[in-house]
C-alpha cells in the first residue's frame, strides 16, 4: 500500500536506556527515534522553469494543498464514482488528518512514539533495581498499586505527591523498589544498573566504582590535562583575574552596582567620542583573548576529535543477573496478583490497569486481577522462526482455540499447537486467523466483548504459550492473523474501562454516544490523543510482542456510524458522509494503516464492514483507507438465505453472480467466505446441519439427502472460493462439514460444553466428512500448485438462469456450474478463448468426493469447435451433470508435467539451459514458466536435446 507516512531512521523499537516516565511535551527528537515528518514537501516550479502540462496542473489542484503524490479525491476516477458532494467531504476528511498529524506531533517525538506507549505504560523493570508503573487515569486524585507485593495496601505504593507524581495529561508514575536482602548494602552508586537476562556478566568481577573511574580518566586524560579536573577553580580565578585585575574585589561588598548593558554602550560612546567614526562600529580591536593559553595544532585537533567518552568502563559496574538475586528481592515477584487504586470524586476504585498484559478476569465469581508476567530468562520464550513471506493470495483458516478440542472443555494454546497447526498446514492454507484470544470476561461472547486490550486470554495459557503458537506457525509458513476489536470495548467496570478513573469521559464518549445501540457496549471517543495512543499502540504491540502478521478489524460499521451500522442503506453515496458517519474514528482507521504499514511494512490488514464503505483498499495518499483486503460479507448472508428459504430450482444464477462479484473498486482485494460462524454460534445452523440435517445419524433413506448436501456442500465452497478476489476464509471444521453448531457454555444450556468443541474423529471413518476434507484440500492445492487466484480475476462470460449454469474464465483454465437440481446437460457449449483440448483436473462430482461419478474418464479430454459462443473465438462441449462443478484446463497443460521433469532432469545432471529460459525458472518457479511455454509455442510434444556443459 502506499502510505503517507514515512520513515527516515531504523531503529529498534525496544529502549536501551532508562528514560523519564513523562514523555509528554517534549521539545527535542531523539536522536535513536523512527521519524515521521509531519510537513509534507510541496511541488513548486523554480524561475525560468516552463510550467507543468495541463494534466499536471489539474492534478495539483485537486491535490489538497499541492501535497507530492497526495490526491485526497485519488480513487474516485478509478471506482467510478462521480460526486461532488462526497469528494467535497474527502478534502475536508484529509485536512482534518493533517490537523490530526499536526496535533500529535505537538505531544509526541513522532508518529513511532504515538503507537509505541508500551514501552512505558504498564509494569516495566528498570535497568536499576526497580520496577516503574505508569497509568494513564486523568479523572483521578491518588493511584496506587495493590496486591501480593503489599497485602494489597492502598498506602505503602503510591504515586508521589506534586509534578513527579503524574503529569498534566494524567499520567500516574509509581516507583516499586525492589528489596534489600538481609545483611545486604546499598548500592554504592544511585543509579547502578544490572542486567537481568545474563546470569553472569563483568559487573559481577567485583570491580569498585573508584577503580572504575581511575581506569577512565587514566586512559581519557593525557599527561597535564587534568590539572582543571583536580583544581577546579583555576579557570574561573584565572578569568576573574583578567577582567577585574590583581587586586578585584574579594567580596560581594566590595563589587560596585553594575549598570545595564545600554547604559554601558553610552559610556564608552562617551570615552571614544574622539575616535574615528570607523572605530566607533567595532568593540573588539582584533585582539585574539586566549584565557586557556591552549597551542593548537592540526596534531592535538585531530587528537581531540578521536577522542572518545570513555563509556565502555561503566558497563563493568553493570552486574548481572546472580548479583542482583544475591543482593535483591523482587518489589512484584513474576506472577504476583495486583491492580491499580484510584481515588477519585466518586470514592476508591480498584481497577485492572489497562496496559496489563496477563489478567484473569473471573476469579472464582470475586474482582479479577492482572498478573505481573516477568518470567525468568530460562523460561522465557526464545523466538526460532522467521515471519513468512507475504503470499500473493490468502488461503485463511479461522479458529477459535477454546473450542479447537475434541473433548468437552476449553483447550489450550498447548493443544492447538501440537494439534490443529499440523492438521492446517496440511489442508493446503497458508494463514491462520485467531478470534477470541484478546482477554474477556464472558467465555459465551466468543471473545468480541474484549476487556484488556493488551492480553492474551488466559483461559488458554500463558503468553509464552501463545509466542510458542505464533512460532510454530511460523516454522510451517503459516501467516498468524488477529481478529482485533477496536470498534468497541466491554461495558464492565470491574475488569475493562469502562468509568476506569470514575469519571464517565476517559476511554469512551459520555451519554448515549458512548453506549452501542444494540450490544450493550462502550464507543471510543476517537478524537481524543491519549485513546488514540492507546489503541495505536495496542495494534503495534502485538506485532513487537507476538509477531503476528496482520489483523482482521473487527466489525467496522460499528464504529464508524454513530447509528452503529443498524440503519437501512439505500446505496446513496449521501450515506457515507452524512452526520451520521463518525469523522474521528474514520480518521484514526486511516491512522492506523498507515503507522501499522510503515512500521512494518509485511504486515497484512482486512476490513470487515458490511456496509462496503468506498475506498476500504485504496492507499490513503489517495483518499482511501488504506486496508490490504475487505470482507464481502454480503455472499455469506446470501448463500445463507438460499438454503433456508429458497427451493433449489428457484436459484438465481444472476443474483449469486453479481453478490460474488458485483462491487465496484478492487476486485482483487475482495475477502470471501461461504459460511460465516458467526452463523453457527449460539443459536445459528452451520451449512452442514441446514443440508444434512438428521440424514448422517440414520442408515437407510438417506443417499438422495446426503448427495444433496455434499454436492450443493463442494459447489458452494468452490465457487465462492474461484470466483471472488485474492483471499478466502474458511472457519474451523466447516471444510469437511462439521455436522454440530458452536455454542458456547452459558445459562441458557446450563453452562454445557457439548456444544464448544470439534468433532476431529470424524475424519478417521471413511465416510461422507472425509471425503469433504479431501475435496477441500484439492480445492487448495488450486491456488497452491497453479496460483488460479493470485494471476487472474475472473471474466464470467456464461450465466444462465434458466439451465441454472454459470461459466468463467480465470487465465487459461475455465469453471463451470451447474446448479440444477435435476437437469444433466449431456453437451452444454460454453466459449472458450484458447484453442486446442481441455482436460478436467476437478470434478465436484468424483466418487472419491462422495459424488456419482457421472463423468467417465474417457470424457474428461475435450477438443474445442471453431465457432463463437458468449463472445469467445472458440467453445466447448461438456457433459455437465445436475449439482456438480467442473474445472478444466488446456490440454497443453498435461505436458507441463513432462517439461518440469526434463527440467529437473538439465539440473541434476548439471547440463546447460539457455541462459534466459534459466534466469526465467530462478525468478518465477519452473511450473508457470513450462505452461507459458507450452502454450505459447503450441507443443504437442516434448522431445528435449540436453546439451552438456563442455558442449557448444
Amino acid at each position: 500500500m502506499t502510505s503517507s507516512l514515512s520513515l527516515l531512521i531504523p531503529v529498534s523499537l525496544r529502549p536501551t536506556t532508562d528514560v523519564s516516565f513523562s514523555l509528554r511535551k517534549t521539545t527535542h527528537r531523539r536522536s535513536d527515534s523512527v521519524f515521521f515528518p509531519n510537513k509534507w514537501r510541496c511541488c513548486s516550479v523554480s524561475p525560468g522553469q516552463p510550467p507543468p502540462p495541463k494534466q499536471r496542473q489539474r492534478q495539483t489542484k485537486n491535490s489538497e494543498s499541492g501535497e507530492k503524490g497526495i490526491d485526497p479525491v485519488g480513487f474516485l476516477s478509478k471506482s467510478g464514482i462521480t460526486h461532488k458532494g462526497f469528494a467535497l467531504y474527502l478534502r475536508e476528511r484529509h485536512k482534518s488528518l493533517k490537523d490530526l498529524k499536526d496535533e500529535i506531533l505537538k505531544r509526541h517525538i513522532d508518529f513511532r512514539d504515538m503507537a509505541s506507549g508500551f514501552e512505558l505504560l504498564g509494569m516495566h523493570r528498570n535497568v536499576q533495581h526497580r520496577v516503574d508503573f505508569m497509568e494513564w487515569a486523568p479523572g483521578a486524585r491518588y493511584c496506587a498499586i495493590v496486591g501480593d507485593l503489599n497485602d494489597w495496601s492502598p498506602t505503602e505504593n503510591c504515586a508521589r505527591e506534586g509534578h513527579f507524581g503524574h503529569d498534566d495529561y494524567g499520567y500516574w508514575f509509581v516507583i516499586l523498589e525492589d528489596k534489600l536482602r538481609d545483611g545486604e548494602e546499598p548500592d554504592e552508586l544511585y543509579f547502578q544498573q544490572y542486567n537481568y537476562v545474563d546470569d553472569y556478566d563483568k559487573g559481577d568481577s567485583g570491580v569498585t566504582a573508584d577503580e572504575v573511574f581511575q581506569k577512565a580518566n587514566d586512559e581519557y586524560w593525557e599527561p597535564g590535562e587534568d590539572r582543571f579536573i583536580k583544581s577546579r577553580f583555576e579557570v574561573i580565578a584565572k578569568l576573574y583575574e583578567q577582567i577585574f585585575g590583581p587586586n578585584g574585589p574579594q567580596t560581594e561588598e566590595e563589587f560596585e552596582e553594575m549598570p545595564d548593558a545600554q547604559t554601558q554602550y553610552k559610556m564608552w560612546k562617551e570615552k571614544n567620542k574622539d575616535d574615528p567614526s570607523s572605530n566607533l562600529h567595532v568593540i573588539d580591536s582584533g585582539k585574539e583573548y586566549d584565557i586557556f593559553n591552549v597551542i593548537d595544532d592540526p596534531v592535538s585537533r585531530a587528537k581531540f576529535r578521536a577522542k572518545k567518552p570513555p563509556i565502555a568502563y561503566w558497563f563493568e559496574t553493570r552486574k548481572g543477573r546472580k548479583a542482583w538475586l544475591k543482593k535483591y528481592t523482587p518489589a512484584i515477584p513474576h506472577g504476583s496478583k495486583y491492580r491499580v487504586y484510584l481515588n477519585t470524586p466518586n470514592g476508591p476504585l480498584e481497577r485492572i490497569p489497562a496496559w496489563a498484559t496477563y489478567v484473569n478476569p473471573e476469579a472464582d465469581g470475586n474482582q479479577g486481577y492482572a498478573i505481573h508476567w516477568e518470567p525468568p530468562p530460562e523460561y522465557a520464550y526464545t523466538w526460532k522462526h522467521n515471519n513468512p513471506k507475504v503470499p500473493k493470495s490468502l488461503r485463511i483458516y479461522e479458529a477459535h482455540v477454546g473450542i479447537s478440542g475434541s473433548e468437552p472443555k476449553i483447550a489450550s494454546f498447548s493443544e492447538f499447537t501440537e494439534k490443529v497447526l499440523p492438521y492446517v498446514k496440511e489442508a493446503g492454507y497458508n494463514a491462520v486467523q485467531l478470534i477470541g484470544v484478546v482477554e474477556h470476561k464472558d467465555y459465551f461472547t466468543v471473545g468480541y466483548r474484549v476487556t484488556n486490550m493488551f492480553a492474551v486470554s488466559s483461559r488458554y495459557g500463558t503468553p509464552e504459550d501463545f509466542k510458542r503458537l505464533v512460532d510454530e506457525a511460523h516454522g510451517l509458513g503459516l501467516l498468524v492473523f488477529m481478529d482485533i476489536i477496536h470498534s468497541y470495548s466491554a461495558a464492565d467496570e470491574m475488569v475493562g474501562l469502562s468509568l476506569f478513573d470514575g469519571s464517565n469521559d476517559c476511554y469512551f464518549h459520555i451519554g448515549k454516544r458512548g453506549q452501542h445501540k444494540f450490544w450493550g457496549t462502550r464507543m471510543f471517543k476517537y478524537e481524543d490523543l491519549d485513546v488514540l495512543h492507546y489503541l495505536l499502540s495496542n495494534l503495534n504491540w502485538w506485532v513487537v510482542e507476538y509477531h503476528v502478521d496482520g489483523f482482521n478489524f473487527h466489525s467496522l460499521a460499528s464504529m464508524m456510524y454513530t447509528h452503529n451500522g443498524f440503519a437501512s442503506f439505500t446505496g446513496d453515496m449521501e450515506e457515507f458522509y452524512n452526520q451520521y458517519v463518525d469523522r474521528s474514528a474514520i480518521l484514526y482507521l486511516i491512522l492506523a494503516n498507515e503507522i501499522l504499514h510503515t512500521l512494518h511494512p509485511n504486515i497484512i490488514t482486512i476490513a470487515e464492514d458490511a456496509t462496503l464503505y468506498p475506498g476500504l483498499c485504496e492507499p490513503t495518499s489517495q483518499g482511501g483507507l488504506g486496508f490490504d483486503y475487505f470482507v464481502n460479507s454480503r455472499v455469506s448472508e446470501m448463500w445463507l438465505w438460499f438454503l433456508e428459504n429458497v427451493q433449489d430450482s428457484n436459484w438465481s444464477m444472476s443474483k449469486i453472480v453479481n453478490t460474488l462479484v458485483g462491487i465496484n473498486g478492487s476486485p482483487d482485494k475482495m475477502l470471501l467466505y461461504a459460511e460465516n460462524h458467526n452463523q453457527s454460534i449460539s443459536g445459528g445452523r452451520s451449512f452442514a446441519e441446514i443440508l444434512f440435517g438428521q440424514a448422517l445419524e440414520q442408515s437407510s433413506n438417506t443417499n438422495d439427502l446426503l448427495l444433496r448436501g455434499c454436492s450443493l456442500h463442494k459447489m458452494i465452497r468452490l465457487i465462492t472460493y474461484s470466483i471472488g478476489g485474492r483471499a478466502y476464509l474458511n472457519f474451523m471444521g466447516n471444510e469437511f462439514g462439521h455436522p454440530k453448531r458452536v455454542e458456547f457454555p452459558m445459562s441458557s444450556n446450563d453452562y454445557s460444553f457439548s456444544l464448544a468443541n470439534r468433532d476431529w474423529d470424524l475424519l478417521a471413518k471413511e465416510g461422507v466428512h472425509q471425503h469433504l476434507l479431501s475435496f477441500d484440500k484439492d480445492m487448495m492445492n488450486l491456488e497452491k500448485a497453479e496460483r488460479i487466484i493470485s494471476r487472474w480475476l475472473p471474466n464470467i462470460h456464461h450465466v444462465n438462469d434458466a439451465n441454472m449454469v454459470i461459466s468463467y474464465l480465470r487465465g487459461p483454465f475455465l469453471f463451470i456450474f451447474n446448479f440444477h437440481p435435476t437437469n444433466s446437460y449431456e453437451r452444454y457449449n460454453v466459449g472458450v478463448e484458447e484453442a486446442g483440448e481441455y482436460q478436467v483436473i476437478l470434478d465436484t462430482d468424483e466418487k472419491k468426493y462422495s459424488g456419482q461419478g457421472s463423468i467417465g474418464p474417457d470424457q474428461y479430454f475435450r477438443k474445442t469447435l471453431s465457432r463463437r459462443v458468449d463472445g469467445m473465438r472458440n467453445c466447448i462441449e461438456v457433459p455437465l451433470p445436475s449439482r456438480s462443478a467442473q474445472f478444466d484446463c488446456p490440454y497443453t497443460y498435461d505436458l507441463v508435467e513432462k517439461f518440469i521433469s526434463l527440467i529437473v532432469q538439465a539440473y541434476n545432471e548439471e547440463l546447460r539451459l539457455p541462459r534466459d529460459l534459466e534466469e526465467t525458472l530462478k525468478k518465477d518457479g519452473t511450473k508457470r514458466v513450462a505452461f507459458d511455454f507450452v502454450r505459447k509455442y503450441k507443443v504437442h510434444s516434448v522431445s528435449v536435446v540436453l546439451v552438456g556443459k563442455n558442449q557448444s
